[in-house]
Parts: C-alpha cells; structure tokens; sequence
C-alpha cells in the first residue's frame, strides 16, 4: 500500500510509540487523525507537525479509547475532514498492574472497540475503501512478562484478536489486513517508574530490570519503521511481528484447522 492519499488514525498518538509512528506516516505521504487523551501534549505535537507538514494533513482529537462515544465521534470527524479511514494503528497503552481492570479495558477492550468501530468506515461491506490495522502489542504478547501478569494477559488477548480478525476479515470480505507489533523493551514512559506499577508483584521488578539488560532498548523510531512494513506491505495480514534491538522475527504459529 502506498501511503500517497491515504488516511490514518494513530490512538495514544501524543507521546512516545504513537508520536513516532504518527511522523513516519505523515512522511511517507498520509494524512493522519491523532487521537489521545493528553490535551496539552496533543495539541503541541499538532503545532510542530503543522509547521512541517502544513494544516491539511493532521487533526488532533482528544479521545479516551474507553469511551465509544469519543471514539465513534473521533473516526466520524477524521472521515469527514479526510474523505475516509485507510488505516487504523491501535496504539494506546499503559501498564499498571495495580489498576488492573483499566490496564484490560486501555489495552484489550480499547483495540476490540476501536477495530470494531473502524469497521463502520473502511470495511468494503460497509462502502468503505478497506485499508490495514495494526495492533500494537509486545513481545508479553509472545510470552510471559513475570511481574505483569495482566499487561501480559491483554498483549496475548491482542494478538488472539488480531490473528482472528484477520482471518474473519478474509473469509468475510471486508478487505482489510489486521496485524500485530510486538516490540519488546522501548525507551518510553511506559517503563518509567516501573516498581511502582507492578502492585502486588513489585518484588519481581529487578527480575524485569535484568531483562531489560539481557535484551537492552529498542527507540521508538525503530518500531515505527516496523509499523510502516506493516502497513505498506500487502502481503502481511495476521502476522505478529517480535521486535528486538536490531533484529526482528515474524512469529509462526501451530495451525489447527
């Protein structure tokens, strides 16, 4: 898929994973819909886009993935501004194993909401022009993070929704590939202060810390480039893509059917 023309959405596209995959579309021709809860930091990322990629290729729309509401009005505004939806990058995320019940409902629920909704715009069924999703989940989408049992619960729910959707999309004809990223350790704030986030684990954080020496730091503009092959590579549909520090691995999966 060239990106010429095409319009994106990017959630949680403020800060940190999001902001880079937001920059890597815009400079590979799309137009894209920013949506985050993080006014002030929205709004400023806006400023220096405009400045270089001119007011007519981004909108910034404060919108809590929680809230079908804000979503639905969110993607209805984007398609009106840019003539439809071709790419979805469900990206918003935290980690915060003590507010458990949030951390499913931003990381599970938020990405189900959104793909569902963004259905209502791009699916050929429904008159629109398909497009791809992609699903940001981690490499605890693959296997077990110790001290976050529940972060690790909803990345392997992403990548579950994912490889479903994409077969369901196939075998529907909606015309739209759904993948998953899967990067390990980014340098973001998701990691900062991370003791305190772990709850009733927070005595298996240098467990994690040694992990993250073993495996090191990836940027955020090394997985943006991963989203870009997601994107624009059109033989990619349920895939889940792990990323490590200069290596990645597209993951194979046993088949039962």
């Amino acid at each position: 898929m060239a990106l010429n023309g095409k319009t994106a959405v990017v959630t949680g596209a403020a800060l940190g994973i999001g902001r880079a995959i937001t920059e890597i579309l815009l400079k590979n021709g799309a137009k894209v819909g920013l949506l985050d809860v993080n006014e002030t930091e929205g709004n400023n990322f806006m400023e220096t886009l405009e400045k270089e990629y001119g007011r007519e290729k981004t909108l910034f729309l404060v919108c809590n993935v929680e809230s079908e509401e804000q979503i639905k009005a969110a993607f209805q505004k984007t398609t009106e501004t840019f003539g439809g939806i071709d790419i979805l990058c469900n990206n918003a995320g935290i980690l915060n194993e003590s507010a458990w019940e949030k951390t499913v409902s931003i990381n599970l629920v938020g990405v189900i909401r959104g793909t569902y909704l963004a259905l209502e715009h791009m699916s050929k069924l429904s008159g629109g022009r398909g497009g791809v999703i992609v699903n940001t989940a981690s490499m605890a989408g693959i296997g077990p993070l110790i001290s976050c049992p529940v972060y690790t619960a909803t990345k392997h729910g992403v990548v579950g929704f994912t490889r479903a959707m994409a077969a369901a999309s196939t075998a529907s004809g909606y015309g739209i590939r759904v993948n998953a990223l899967c990067p390990s350790f980014v340098q973001t704030d998701l990691f900062t202060g991370i003791a305190a986030k772990l709850g009733q684990h927070a005595h298996l954080v240098d467990a994690t810390k040694q992990l993250v020496e073993v495996i090191g730091l990836m940027t955020v503009s090394e997985v943006a480039e991963c989203v870009l092959e997601l994107v624009t590579d059109e033989t990619k549909n349920g895939e889940a893509l792990l990323l490590f520090p200069k290596t990645k691995k597209y993951m194979e999966f046993p088949s039962f059917f």
